[in-house]
């Protein structure tokens, strides 16, 4: 791993986003897709459970599909899915390993080599180059972008799903297990569009039958000019502004984009929004970064 500079961490609060070259070998990624291999292999998802995974705000609940294995992923390793790859009565159309858009969202905590990644020395001493004191981990979730079917993930806000008193809690960081190019799917930012706030929150409600969620406020438009594109080569890390305004593009290309991704929050003197969609459990508190 490259050291990290004082420079460097002022740039990455300054645009809100930072691409870190060479921050985990090659092999720590290929223990990874390793790893994710073998977890889609002993995939067993009920049928009723089968459905696509979106981050438009208008197929949020439809993607959500079952509320309750989407609302209830905090402390477990749960599947989501790309559009179109069920038939009418819930069976694959293409093979199941192809099929899928994220696994989420307790892989830091339920599976031993995400574990290590996310625990990995340098993680920990990143964390404490951005003056993080007592960081805890909510969520992680591995992110395929499939080739040729990879959707689009329209430009947000992470902290519109992940809300945090006050703002600017939350940190993503954001590991290529792959080469992430602008053929593939890479990252599109919006430099130092975290200073502006968040217009959208994404937020849980209860109805007679089950928990849901719902958005209030709206989205901005954004135009493309505005976005810079952000390749990162096998073993790069992004690290990602909670407030920061981000994309990736449809994969149309034949190779995938593997990314394995988890977010933190500095703790001390935080309130942990309790609208979130996602909540510790007893299960699964939210640990912490520094073991």
């Amino acid at each position: 791993m490259v050291p990290i500079t004082e420079e460097q961490i002022c740039k990455f609060y300054e645009d809100g986003f930072l691409a870190l070259e060479g921050f985990f070998s090659s092999e720590d990624c290929d223990a990874m897709h390793t790893q994710i291999h073998k977890i889609l292999a002993s995939m067993n998802v009920p049928a009723h459970c089968r459905t696509e995974f979106s981050t438009q705000e208008e197929e949020q609940l439809r993607a959500q599909g079952n509320a309750d294995y989407f609302l209830n992923s905090g402390d477990k390793i749960h599947f989501f899915f790309e559009k179109g790859v069920f038939d009418e009565k819930g069976n694959f159309c293409i093979p199941r390993e192809n099929s899928v858009n994220k696994i989420g969202h307790a892989l830091h905590a339920k599976d031993p080599i995400f574990k290590q990644i996310t625990y990995s020395p340098q993680v920990q001493e990143l964390a404490r180059k951005l003056r993080l004191v007592r960081p805890l981990i909510v969520q992680s979730m591995y992110i395929f972008k499939q080739p040729g079917i990879g959707g689009e993930v329209t430009p947000h806000q992470d902290a519109t799903f992940l809300h945090t008193e006050p703002l600017g809690r939350l940190i993503g960081f954001w590991i290529a297990v792959e080469d992430a190019t602008e053929e593939n799917g890479c990252l599109w930012f919006i430099p130092h569009s975290h200073i502006r706030g968040i217009t959208r929150r994404m937020v849980r409600t209860s109805t007679d039958s089950s928990p849901s969620t719902q958005f209030i406020g709206s989205e901005q438009n954004y135009p493309d000019a505005q976005f810079v594109s952000l390749p990162v080569k096998k073993g790069g890390l992004v690290l990602i502004h909670g407030e920061v305004v981000h994309k990736s593009e449809l994969n149309s290309s034949g190779k995938s984009r593997h990314a394995y991704s988890f977010h933190i929050i500095e703790s001390q003197d935080t309130r942990w929004s309790p609208d979130n969609w996602l909540q510790p459990t007893p299960e699964l508190p939210f640990p912490p970064l520094y073991m």
